[in-house]
């Protein structure tokens, strides 16, 4: 079916997609297509999935200027295959990577990766790893990978590990939602922001965006990536919670600001 495409009415079909990630597992995500070559990524947060009100909001604020986005699910996640993992970054990283290998395998530039959250971890160690994108968003990721954990796991946590081997992480009815083992504690607690950031190409673009009112997230993570982040950007979104409940619209604003600049000053350069 040919569709004309213009960027101020774009077609946009969405098209289901199953990716293998390198453990076999079948990644499940949506492509907004409008024909544009270029596509951007987006990454949802810990226990969320590409169904998270941040992911379809952004993605249908890019797709409205006829750029093409795919949102996933991350192994073990939403509609993916695999089992839920606490810690994982490393791990999804790498499912980033069978993502954007698979559209670089038909021919298409994944132009910026956005993830939201551990999301936000996770767009920022695959830029370190794999050096291959230039354009990152970092919706309120954490810097500080030790903080945070006896918040959502209790102050004894670590005893029940090492006396159990791991710790269930229980909802209010007393159902087991999902199990911190040592090792992937060990994985998240090992899993250093600080590094990856300094390892990162200086020609790679960075916006971090964070609410001032981050209730799980204190916005001092952000200004921390902010100073070690060779190329980046602040945008802090004043009153806004970790999931920008009241503040869609703003956020989808900034990221598509930032986007749209830095695919515009490429193709200036690339003339």
């Amino acid at each position: 079916m040919a569709h004309s495409h213009s960027a101020q009415n774009p077609v946009i079909e969405q098209q289901r997609v199953i990716i293998p990630n390198k453990h076999g597992e079948k990644l499940v995500g949506l492509l907004h297509e409008t024909g544009s070559k270029g596509i951007v990524i987006l990454c949802h947060g810990f226990r969320c999935n590409k169904e998270h009100n941040t992911m379809v909001n952004l993605a249908a604020a890019l797709e409205k200027e006829g750029i093409s986005v795919f949102r996933f699910d991350f192994a073990g996640n939403g509609e993916s295959d695999g089992s839920f993992q606490y810690g994982n970054y490393t791990r999804e990283a790498d499912d980033l990577h069978a993502v954007i290998q698979h559209f670089s395998g038909k021919n298409r530039v994944v132009s910026a990766i956005l993830g939201h959250s551990k999301g936000g971890d996770v767009v920022l160690l695959y830029a370190s790893k794999y050096q291959d994108i230039h354009l990152v968003v970092n919706v309120s990721g954490r810097y500080d990978l030790k903080r945070g954990i006896s918040e959502r796991l209790g102050e004894d946590f670590m005893e029940i590990i090492e006396k159990d081997g791991y710790f269930e992480v229980k909802n209010k009815k007393g159902g087991v939602e999902y199990r911190v083992t040592e090792e992937s504690l060990t994985e998240r607690l090992r899993t250093d922001m600080h590094e990856a950031c300094i390892k990162m190409d200086k020609e790679c673009r960075v916006l971090t965006v964070h609410g001032s009112a981050d209730e799980i997230i204190p916005v001092e993570d952000a200004l921390a990536f902010a100073k070690i982040i060779p190329n980046h950007q602040l945008h802090i979104v004043e009153g806004a919670n970790h999931g920008y409940t009241s503040h869609q619209t703003e956020l989808a604003s900034i990221v598509l600001n930032f986007i749209k600049s830095a695919l515009e000053q490429d193709r200036v350069v690339a003339k």
